[in-house]
């Protein structure tokens, strides 16, 4: 039932996804999703869950056997790819907090942020600095995605070059963090 909310969503948009919409879509009753899930928060919820596993890993299937700027652009890519693809799903996961630590968002966090974790290893990402890495990649990456998904993007010059830019630039910048990094320990 989570899957056809997500895929529902993504049709229709999170905004306009509801109980009733989706009992219509099942061929159920609305009183009968009620045995699966708790309302609609609960079905946001785990669709953000469900969004957050399958992002990290089709994520994570992109950046094996890459390192460096080539891990980098795959994640980035594959990253861009799933919010295309799945503006809906990918829309309930932001803005929320987990409800405590059994929550599965925690779980699935972890798992959508660890192939950008293993992609800031490539750079030597200083650990101190791994969660201002990671919310810097995903405000570029997610700003970049969810802008195009909106098709916000309105100027003549190509998005697809805007994004390969936007990697390049990162990258660069990555680098140079770590080249500043290895002169301060010296």
């Amino acid at each position: 039932m989570v899957a056809a909310g997500a895929a529902l969503a993504d049709e229709v948009g999170l905004a306009n996804l509801t109980m009733g919409l989706l009992a219509e879509r099942l061929g159920v009753r609305t009183p009968s999703l009620y045995k699966h899930v708790g309302g609609q928060e609960d079905l946001i919820r785990r669709i953000a869950a469900l969004a957050l596993s399958e992002a990290g890993d089709a994520i994570g299937r992109a950046v094996q056997g890459y390192a460096g700027r080539d891990a980098l652009a795959a994640a980035a890519r594959s990253f861009r790819a799933f919010v295309l693809e799945h503006p809906g799903r990918y829309g309930a996961t932001i803005g929320l907090e987990p409800s405590g630590p059994d929550d599965p968002l925690i779980t699935a966090s972890r798992r959508s942020l660890g192939p950008f974790t293993a992609v800031l290893r490539g750079y030597d990402v200083a650990e101190s600095d791994v969660d201002h890495a990671l919310r810097m990649l995903r405000s570029l990456f997610h700003g970049f995605a969810t802008l195009q998904a909106a098709n916000s993007f309105r100027w003549s010059a190509d998005i697809d070059e805007s994004f390969e830019w936007l990697i390049a630039f990162t990258d660069r910048g990555l680098r140079a963090m770590r080249e500043e990094g290895m002169r301060a320990d010296s």
